[in-house]
């Protein structure tokens, strides 16, 4: 792990000034920590993207790192609401999520005088279906934590070392991918899924996902929270909260949480 982190801050001392998507999550904060550090604060950009897709809370809480880093933190609006191919949610939908994105960052970041774009990725995602890093390879976006061979876990044993409080934050992913592909992405359901999840979360529910069938709410959270989950108080209410959110029926996955259920019925190969 200790050559991973020199050949990382190697790799930031050869981009020179940099911009990077920056989201508040495990990766890109760590990120944002080590580029300050090895660069200075002047010679570092965060762009964050405020869009319907990123819980509300997210939101301020990265900003509030950020700031709390000493970063400067651009936010803009890349509009993906706007792009009817997003919208209609086909399998690839992160791919055009991204090319919204990191164009709008690379715009922002030449205006500022920031030549070289960052993502957050890490060595775990070669494993994963990620189409947004096609969108990213083809915009000549860096990953400096995958470049460095950085795990999850190091990241997290790192982030842990230079004190940042998302060493323990659980996995974020983007409100759209609680929504099954082929079904409509629109601002109204996200907001029932972030309500919904909120509702999860004012229960003592951390790490948890609703996953958006229409009128049914899917319920994932780890296997061993699935006892507290039903336990008949807790259960009812998350049940009226959950409802209350938009939901007419409320259900619980048996299999548990698990990071991209959704694509369990793409074919990848």
């Amino acid at each position: 792990m200790e050559e991973k982190e020199q050949k990382l801050k190697a790799l930031l001392r050869g981009y020179g000034r940099v911009a990077l998507g920056y989201s508040g999550g495990v990766d890109s904060t760590l990120l944002l920590r080590v580029a300050l550090d090895v660069l200075g604060p002047e010679n570092v950009l965060a762009v964050i993207a405020d869009t319907p897709s990123m819980p509300r809370f997210e939101f301020s809480e990265a900003l509030r790192l950020a700031e709390g880093m000493g970063a400067t933190c651009v936010v803009v609006d890349p509009g993906e609401l706007n792009d009817p191919f997003y919208v209609a949610n086909p399998a690839d939908r992160c791919y055009f999520c991204k090319k919204h994105l990191f164009e709008l960052v690379a715009t922002v970041a030449a205006e500022r005088g920031f030549a070289c774009v960052l993502d957050g990725n890490n060595a775990d995602d070669t494993g994963d279906y990620r189409p947004g890093r096609r969108a990213a390879q083809e915009l000549g976006v860096k990953s400096p934590l995958m470049e460095a061979g950085l795990s999850k876990a190091e990241i997290r044993a790192l982030s842990a070392r230079a004190g940042l409080p998302t060493a323990t934050k659980p996995a974020m992913a983007c409100l759209a991918s609680r929504i099954p592909y082929g079904t409509p992405v629109t601002a109204e359901v996200l907001a029932q899924v972030e309500r919904a999840e909120e509702a999860l979360q004012m229960n003592g529910f951390v790490q948890c996902r609703v996953r958006h069938h229409g009128e049914v709410a899917r319920i994932e959270v780890p296997v061993a929270d699935l006892p507290r989950l039903l336990d008949s108080g807790v259960r009812g209410a998350v049940v009226r909260a959950v409802k209350s959110a938009g939901y007419r029926y409320v259900t619980v996955d048996l299999q548990g949480y698990r990071t991209g259920s959704l694509n369990e019925g793409l074919s990848l190969g």
